[in-house]
């Protein structure tokens, strides 16, 4: 079992920034552990939940055209964070988010697909507004 923890988001202005962290408690699997996939996803009532940005076992990224070129994945392996670092954001980014992983990287076709995932984070609110 891998325990995931969540910190960041919170509130911002149309075309400001955010970021968002994901870890592993000490002496647990680590989140930057190579072998092990993240993704994050994000929830509204009107979408459900749908992944926005993933990263592999080899530590490639791969991003949802809704957030291509405005969020970037990047990690920490030294403080065992992974982050993601909203930029540009618009009023449709808010959302609830929250990162995933599991050992292994589920493939192209289904990494956004939530129901792949093994491990979750607790969620957090990002609110955008104009």
């Amino acid at each position: 079992q891998v325990q995931l923890f969540q910190s960041g988001g919170g509130s911002a202005q149309v075309g400001g920034s955010l970021t968002l962290s994901c870890t592993t408690p000490l002496g647990e699997s680590a989140v930057t552990h190579t072998g092990f996939a993240v993704a994050w996803f994000r929830q509204t009532p009107e979408k459900g939940r749908e992944g926005i940005a993933g990263i592999d076992s080899y530590r490639h990224t791969i991003y949802a055209d809704s957030v291509k070129g405005r969020f970037t994945l990047s990690e920490d392996k030294g403080k065992n964070i992974l982050y993601l670092q909203m930029n540009n954001l618009k009023s449709e980014d808010t959302a609830t988010y929250y990162c995933a992983g599991k050992w292994g990287w589920p493939g192209l076709a289904t990494w956004d697909d939530a129901n792949v995932w093994s491990y979750w984070g607790q969620g957090t609110q990002v609110t955008v507004s104009s």
